[in-house]
């Protein structure tokens, strides 16, 4: 059964019927879903979560779907990964990073929010659905439609990279490139929506969709033994996840599966696309738009929609958040992949990269836990990092040709791994 009990304007309290509306008529502010929280807690325990499957359905009374969800049943519950080694450089005893570059099916955590917005698409009775999208989601649209016998057009910006438009055409979408940048798509989907009547899953199904990034920190908080961090640090690109990840955390105290604990959440944005940052940093909630530019493209929004509730995210719970230029995002994916073996797109770099500044800022203390979020795989966006890494070394098949290229590297001296 479905706890949800309407939809709710999060700025004048108008309350709405459980529909594809995702905009207040009174006063045009995002519609949120609403639960009956004293039922969720008395029909939900621990013990019960955790003897369901692993994916992110195993928190369905918090989740916005009628019925047994089908769509993504391997979605979600990605690894929680204790990064010693990487702590160790960072002089962090308790570092973790939360691990969705293994999300099934598209290596991101936009499977999380997709497998809500299209199960709820179909229980609303839509036969094609569409996004605006940097990358990420429109790969995860397309999945998921694939799978669920639903028509899917697919809005990108042209700049976007190759891996994402083939990831996407891939699983038969029709995919539409815009000669703009994100917010340039964003406001022509908005018309299409409008006229056509599709099922947009971050337009007129966002109150759904956004409810799906909550299962993030659902399961940071159970893959921590039902705790809170102290801290956790996300990406920012059009506001949906880190909110969303602070509403889940409160929800969970809210319904009893976590005892009361504080958690300070860290913005991370990219220097070349960074509104809310600025915001932040200028101590107002008035987020000027800004053109992209940076290699970030997954969080390359200049104009986000959520950012104002980013904002009061962050400053509720006493965190901050900071900027990367594109060559620390780079040298933070050098350095994730060659401690713990985990390959970032640039979204997570820019993350990884953020919260190093606020462990030399002296924000965030070696003796707390904190959680780093990577959000994509590094392999959909290898044009980022390809010009930055050692190329590799080219010989005939001859051993006296590796003996030699053995002893210019310094022999037994140095490792060969890496080297140029």
């Amino acid at each position: 059964m479905s706890y949800v009990t309407s939809l709710k304007c999060r700025e004048c309290g108008q309350d709405y019927p459980i529909s594809p509306l995702h905009v207040c008529e009174t006063c045009f502010g995002p519609l949120e879903v609403q639960y009956d929280y004293a039922k969720i807690r008395a029909a939900v325990s621990r013990q019960a979560i955790e003897r369901r499957p692993h994916n992110l359905w195993r928190y369905r009374e918090l989740l916005p779907v009628e019925g047994e969800p089908e769509i993504g049943p391997c979605s979600g519950f990605t690894p929680l990964v204790r990064c010693e080694r990487l702590g160790a450089e960072l002089g962090i005893k308790k570092l973790y990073v939360k691990d969705d570059t293994v999300n099934h099916p598209t290596l991101s955590y936009k499977d999380r929010v997709v497998s809500v917005a299209i199960s709820k698409a179909r229980e609303f009775g839509f036969t094609t659905v569409s996004c605006a999208s940097t990358g990420n989601l429109a790969t995860a649209v397309a999945a998921h439609a694939a799978r669920a016998g639903l028509n899917c057009v697919i809005f990108m910006p042209e700049s976007v990279e190759t891996g994402k438009i083939v990831g996407s055409t891939i699983y038969g979408a029709r995919v539409i490139t815009i000669r703009g940048n994100y917010d340039d798509v964003n406001r022509l989907c908005s018309e299409i929506a409008d006229k056509y009547g599709w099922a947009f899953v971050n337009i007129n199904l966002r109150p759904y969709y956004t409810e799906g990034a909550k299962t993030f920190g659902f399961e940071v908080a159970e893959q921590l033994g039902w705790r809170l961090p102290d801290h956790i640090v996300m990406p920012t690109a059009g506001g949906t996840i880190l909110p969303k990840v602070a509403k889940g955390f409160k929800e969970f105290r809210e319904v009893g599966l976590i005892r009361d604990g504080e958690f300070k959440i860290h913005c991370a944005q990219a220097a070349g696309s960074a509104p809310v940052v600025h915001a932040l940093h200028k101590g107002t909630d008035l987020i000027t738009p800004v053109k992209p530019d940076t290699i970030a493209k997954s969080i390359a929004i200049g104009n986000p929609a959520d950012g104002f509730y980013v904002l009061r995210a962050v400053r509720e719970s006493g965190g901050w958040g900071d900027v990367a230029t594109d060559p620390e995002i780079i040298d933070a994916i050098k350095l994730l992949a060659s401690t713990e073996g985990i390959f970032a797109e640039p979204a997570g770099g820019t993350t990884l990269a953020v919260a190093i500044k606020l462990i030399q800022q002296k924000r965030i203390k070696p003796d707390e836990t904190v959680v780093v979020a990577i959000t994509g795989n590094g392999y959909k966006t290898v044009e980022a990092v390809a010009q930055a890494i050692e190329q590799p070394c080219v010989i005939e098949a001859r051993l006296k040709e590796f003996d030699a290229l053995y002893e210019r590297l310094g022999g037994s001296r140095r490792p060969l791994a890496g080297a140029a």
